[in-house]
């Protein structure tokens, strides 16, 4: 038999000759971090925390959630009371949220006042900015699943305010509920919106800021 040092050596010389796993790990290992990075710079890595938490626990509560008006509120209280800790995945999930939207506000107050924005940074900026957007998204979509009355009457507002757009505002309102009034094609949407579309968009976009900040480094200080 081949020790496990061996078996070990051969596996990562099999991997290396066809990923070159050894000039990752170097460029990864060698990487400089400037010595003026602060907990304030991981503000950034906590939101992705957030994400990841969020999507582990989302993922986990799709298992039992019914998006339909008839039976989406009573799938939730399904489960906060008989799902197995499915009182502490819901918690996890409206928690981190909300702690994901906090640390990003903070990661963006933090690049704009040390001037992370500026040349060459610009994208890295822009595609943030979208980030941002798209966690919004997330929380105006994700409240409505529930299906309560607070859930129901905010995808009336939020859905409703496209409507004071000149020409296109009422086909806005319509493309965003499915129809002319809220209804299971609203929360249909909307479900789809939060469940599928952004995530696909928020790992696109995760994938461009990491790639870029990865290439041009940190931002150095005032």
């Amino acid at each position: 038999m081949f020790s496990k040092e061996v078996t070990e050596s051969k596996a990562f010389k099999w991997f290396d000759e066809r990923l070159d796993v050894q000039a990752i790990s170097d460029d990864i290992t060698s990487k400089y971090v400037p010595p003026h990075v602060n907990i304030f710079y991981c503000l950034g890595g906590i939101t992705l925390v957030c994400f990841l938490i969020q999507f582990a626990t989302g993922f986990a509560m799709t298992f039992y959630y019914k998006p339909t008006v008839a039976e989406a509120f009573t799938s939730v209280q399904y489960i906060m009371t008989d799902v197995n800790f499915g009182w502490l995945i819901r918690s996890i999930h409206r928690w981190s949220a909300s702690m994901m939207v906090l640390m990003m506000i903070l990661h963006i107050f933090r690049v704009y006042l040390t001037g992370g924005f500026k040349k060459p940074r610009e994208l890295t900026w822009v595609t943030g900015v979208v980030l941002a957007v798209i966690t919004v998204s997330f929380g105006v979509t994700g409240y409505s699943l529930p299906w309560d009355q607070v859930g129901y009457w905010a995808v009336k507002i939020v859905s409703g305010v496209p409507a004071a757009i000149p020409v296109v505002g009422d086909q806005i309102v319509e493309l965003m509920r499915g129809s002319a009034s809220v209804g299971q094609a609203t929360l249909t949407r909307f479900y789809s919106l939060h469940t599928f579309v952004l995530p696909w968009f928020i790992a696109v976009f995760m994938l461009l800021h990491f790639l870029m900040i990865r290439k041009q480094g940190i931002s150095g200080p005032l």
